[in-house]
């Protein structure tokens, strides 16, 4: 077993505890925002509450996006409806999942100085970020698919 693994993660310092808790902070915030838009009922389109576009590649292409649906799925996740959330996009549910999961993740390894069960950030957050990318595109895919 790796060293720093056994010492509970990898050491952390004080300006990198406060960035943990910052971030926590902001994924809160985007849960809270999330809980304030209602989904839209297609799966897709609730950004547009938010005074953002459409998504443009829908509307040029006339296909969804890999994105198309994530913020719906958000805000699906956020009310507990998590069969809605995945049909919105998995991808959006899985990366919700992933955000709920780091805030007391953040806490707890503020609190401690060390990155909990994490002994090497940088390979930690490739891996997650790869996962639910991949989650998202092969999502796309099969949406193209289908029709």
């Amino acid at each position: 077993m790796n060293p720093i693994l056994r010492s509970g993660g990898y050491p952390v310092g004080r300006s990198s505890r406060w960035l943990l808790v910052c971030w926590s902070l902001f994924l809160i915030a985007g849960f809270s925002l999330s809980l304030h838009l209602d989904p839209d009922p297609r799966g897709f389109g609730t950004h547009q509450r938010l005074g953002l576009p459409p998504c443009t590649f829908r509307a040029l292409l006339d296909i969804p996006c890999p994105g198309c649906g994530m913020t719906t799925s958000f805000s699906h996740f956020v009310r507990g409806n998590l069969v809605q959330a995945a049909r919105a996009n998995i991808g959006g549910a899985l990366l919700a999942l992933c955000c709920a999961v780091q805030i007391p993740w953040c806490w707890w390894s503020a609190l401690r100085g060390r990155l909990w069960y994490v002994e090497d950030p940088t390979r930690s957050l490739l891996i997650l970020i790869t996962v639910v990318a991949s989650v998202a595109l092969v999502n796309w895919i099969f949406r193209l698919a289908s029709g």
